[in-house]
């Protein structure tokens, strides 16, 4: 039987078991912070991307049995990749807070 997907949130949905058991796995590991889209993207970036004619079983495979260092390792880069700035758009604590100060 094949299946058929119209579409790669209906794809994702499907695979939402495996996910959410690999994110227990992870959990037990104190990878708690590793989210189902992690996985999704690691995965596809690293292995489906241009993976021809992909099964479904393949992709469940391919979730369960992903090595949890390496989708740690992954999400610590994804992590880096972000600029992290210090939110200034209100100033009006600084400002109060300098008041205070003065006194």
């Amino acid at each position: 039987m094949d299946i058929e997907f119209n579409s790669i949130k209906e794809l994702y949905d499907r695979l939402r078991p495996a996910l959410n058991t690999k994110l227990t796995e992870l959990k037990r590991n104190d990878l708690d912070y590793i989210k189902a889209e992690d996985i999704w993207n690691y995965l596809r970036i690293t292995k489906w991307e241009n993976a021809k004619n992909l099964l479904l079983y393949q992709m469940v495979d391919d979730i369960l049995n992903l090595d949890n260092y390496e989708i740690d390792e992954f999400v610590k880069n994804e992590i880096r990749k972000k600029v992290i700035k210090p939110n200034l758009d209100s100033m009006e604590w600084n400002d109060k807070n300098e008041e205070k100060q003065k006194n």
